[in-house]
């Protein structure tokens, strides 16, 4: 009965006939910051009692676990390989590590924490606006748009890792996205000038923002 409703043409399935649960079942709430919030707000006692769906693999409430360093992962991990990829980050790390004690010595104000240098280092590299071509009376522009924060995200992480890929043959790939890691938390390297690229492509090309409305 089901096959022949699927095959009816016209017939639109409901998201209940192939979800695993129903739409009143909540996402789990497995961070500390956000559980925290729930109970600042005086709405904890009310998800209490709600119906919750399982938490997925991923989803951790431990101290360790930053979201930011699960994404970089995911977008350095090919074919499934993740065991390589945290391999390649935790390499990172470490020279990220090596590098900033042997500038401490010189300099006691130097950042050693290669988390929030990673942090630094996509928040100065994520683009703000990109150009779009545009069609208009046989002509196409490049119409400079705003970039949604996701992709603005998953912009700057591309670029940290193709930066650390851009090497010579005889340097390790960890050691030059350690690199490119470090110049663009202080605001220079590779990534900041393509970004500034591309920012000044947008505002030459900024007398063709109003085609984005046409």
């Amino acid at each position: 009965m089901l096959l022949r409703k699927i095959y009816q043409v016209g017939y639109r399935p409901t998201n209940r006939l192939f979800a695993t649960f129903p739409p009143s079942y909540i996402h789990p709430i497995f961070r500390h910051a956000d559980q925290v919030a729930l109970q600042e707000a005086n709405d904890f006692e009310r998800h209490t009692f709600l119906p919750v769906r399982p938490a997925n693999s991923s989803q951790t409430s431990s101290v360790f676990y930053d979201p930011l360093v699960a994404k970089f992962t995911n977008h350095i991990m090919r074919k499934g390989n993740k065991i390589l990829a945290r391999g390649l980050l935790e390499n990172t790390f470490m020279e990220i590590k090596r590098v900033q004690l042997a500038k401490y010595a010189t300099n006691p104000n130097v950042e050693l924490n290669p988390y929030k240098l990673l942090h630094q280092a996509v928040a100065n590299s994520r683009p703000f606006l990109q150009t779009t071509p545009i069609k208009r009376g046989g002509h196409t522009y490049q119409v400079p748009i705003p970039i949604r924060p996701n992709a603005s995200l998953a912009i700057a992480l591309e670029w940290l890792i193709n930066a650390g890929k851009e090497k010579d043959d005889d340097t390790r790939f960890w050691k030059q996205l350690a690199k490119e890691i470090i110049d663009a938390a202080e605001g220079v390297g590779k990534v900041i000038k393509r970004k500034q690229d591309l920012h000044r492509v947008c505002e030459a090309n900024r007398a063709y923002a109003h085609y984005r409305w046409g």
